[in-house]
């Protein structure tokens, strides 16, 4: 569920940004292969998954919460995990193409977590977006991957916690101590029974 709420969010926060209402354009996760990019006729914006990997960034406290049963429940911290897309622009020329590109690329650098209003549901983390370090390689060898045209682009890595792991019941906090005491032995009758 994590990564179609990610792409809901960023579609969102790409349309009311740009703008870039659905009768002018549309924002694709679509391989932008050759026989897909002869299919269109409007104003898109690409962005392709191409990488999925556990981040740097230390796991995730969830805290606790109340269970349907009214007891406490707990969770292993969440792992943090990357998305690695693949940014291009898609128009009828190339300068249309650099300056929806260019806007794209604004509207990322100027929106570092992607806001709440755009996410359908609650997440356990902000979502992160950050414009990768350029690769000069990698854009040529993804679109060779899925036999598309090499063009301008750019990377972004989305970052958030994997929201996977169960909760279970936390034990009962201790509340009280008592201590049990029982009389020490006398030193005399511990000696007399050694000679």
């Amino acid at each position: 569920m994590l990564i179609p709420v990610v792409e809901q969010g960023l579609e969102k926060l790409l349309r009311d940004a740009l703008p870039l209402p659905e009768h002018i354009g549309d924002v694709s996760f679509d391989p932008p292969s050759r026989t897909w990019a002869a299919q269109l006729s409007r104003v898109t914006v690409n962005l392709l998954l191409f990488g999925v990997g556990r981040s740097g960034q230390p796991p995730r406290a969830s805290g606790e919460r109340i269970g349907p049963d009214g007891r406490v429940e707990r969770r292993p911290p969440l792992p943090m995990v990357e998305l690695n897309y693949l940014v291009s622009a898609w128009a009828g020329n190339v300068r249309d193409e650099h300056e929806l590109l260019g806007d794209v690329l604004s509207c990322i650098v100027t929106n570092q977590v992607l806001p709440s209003e755009c996410l359908s549901v609650e997440l356990p983390a902000t979502v992160q977006i950050a414009l990768a370090p350029q690769d000069h390689g990698r854009a040529k060898d993804v679109f060779a991957a899925v036999d598309g045209s090499l063009r301008a682009s750019f990377e972004i890595v989305v970052t958030t916690a994997l929201d996977g792991l169960d909760w279970h019941e936390v034990a009962p906090r201790v509340e009280r101590i008592t201590a049990l005491a029982a009389p020490m032995p006398s030193s005399g009758a511990a000696s007399t029974g050694t000679r």
